[in-house]
């Protein structure tokens, strides 16, 4: 009877309603397909074998054009209603990524859904972070570089001001006006090269030598003002360990880290430089014995004018850490901070321990 048809079909009906949205339930979208195309395929043969049912047991064709419409109209409903849950996770990332493009940086795609539209979301937030941390960098960079070059041309400013009214001569002054020139031009230096490292414009010449003179350069350098300060300088170098490096670039990372060092150990303290061969490269540690890094410190030192609140922010916002991140990158290396096991802080970074013989007579970069 045509009851028992309508009966039927609204029965498949439910059935495939109920199945479309298990199907939602799925992880992945290739598996809510996988699981469309099956539903869309068993509906119809379950709808053909009740048909089949209906006409041995009714004779009636009317019965079985209802029980197979009303099957297929669930393949139907069932295919929009996957679509529409997969179309709302790709909107939600669209909106969010308008979103970002019309400046709303804070913008971020909820990371739900299937598998592969939460990946997306997850990488596309990750980016957006990502974006939002470079144009607050941008922003420190402005503001910081504004303040550091405005203190010496505010103390030249004050040195003249002083020789005009006649509170001092020129003898006294030069002193102080020649401090502060010095450390205008070594400002402007570090813009300079930071800007020439981030457009990839750094052009170094690699040498295979051992690690062990830069390093002893470097202690020499600082000794003077190490034994002011009471601190102790332990070297602990392999000698034979050869690395492919511009010997001038890697001196001005370790003044970097050993000047950052020393202004964070306090007296009767120790820094001591490390130098141990690896299998294919060679790495440099600095380790001090002052008060620490936090976490946040380890995961933002090397970015330009960035400074902690903790003890190791100093009174300027330097470029040094920056510079030597920069630095060792082009060589082909890696530098990172971490926390010593018992006090203090330890700043490592590694250099490639060889080079073909052609890459060397081009003066091109380590493969690492």
């Amino acid at each position: 009877m045509i009851e028992a048809a309508l009966v039927v079909a609204l029965a498949t009906l439910a059935v495939g309603l109920a199945l479309a949205h298990a199907l939602r339930a799925l992880p992945t979208i290739r598996l809510q397909l996988a699981g469309l195309a099956i539903l869309a395929v068993v509906l119809p043969l379950a709808a053909v074998l009740l048909s089949g049912w209906v006409m041995f047991h009714m004779g009636d064709d009317l019965k079985i054009l209802a029980v197979a419409a009303g099957s297929a109209l669930t393949a139907i409903v069932a295919a929009l209603v996957v679509a529409r849950s997969i179309a709302e996770a790709v909107d939600d990332v669209r909106a969010a990524a308008a979103d970002l493009a019309s400046g709303d940086l804070q913008a971020r795609a909820p990371e739900d859904g299937p598998t592969e539209m939460a990946q997306l979301a997850v990488s596309f937030n990750e980016m957006a972070e990502d974006i939002e941390r470079l144009f607050d960098t941008r922003r420190e960079l402005v503001a910081w570089a504004s303040h550091d070059l405005r203190t010496p041309l505010a103390n030249m400013q004050a040195v003249l001001e002083a020789f005009e009214d006649g509170l001092a001569e020129a003898d006294e002054l030069v002193p102080s006006l020649r401090e502060q020139v010095r450390v205008l031009a070594r400002l402007i230096d570090d813009l300079f090269e930071l800007a020439r490292i981030d457009a990839g414009e750094l052009t170094l010449e690699l040498e295979q030598l051992p690690v062990a003179g830069v390093v002893s350069r470097s202690l020499l350098s600082v000794e003077p003002e190490a034994r002011l300060r009471q601190i102790r300088l332990v070297a602990d170098v392999d000698e034979a360990a050869t690395a492919a490096f511009a010997p001038e670039k890697v001196e001005r990372v370790l003044m970097n880290l050993l000047t950052n060092a020393l202004r964070h150990t306090p007296s009767d303290g120790a820094v001591a430089v490390r130098v141990a061969a690896l299998e294919d490269e060679v790495r440099v540690s600095v380790e001090d014995t002052g008060d620490g890094l936090g976490a946040e410190a380890q995961a933002r030192m090397f970015e330009p004018f960035w400074r902690a609140d903790q003890s190791r922010s100093g009174r300027r916002a330097g470029l040094g850490l920056a510079i030597a991140r920069g630095l060792v990158e082009a060589q082909g290396g890696r530098i990172w901070a971490e926390e010593r096991s018992g006090r203090g802080a330890c700043i490592s970074f590694t250099l490639p321990s060889g080079q073909t013989e052609a890459e060397l007579r081009r003066g091109e970069q380590p493969s690492v």
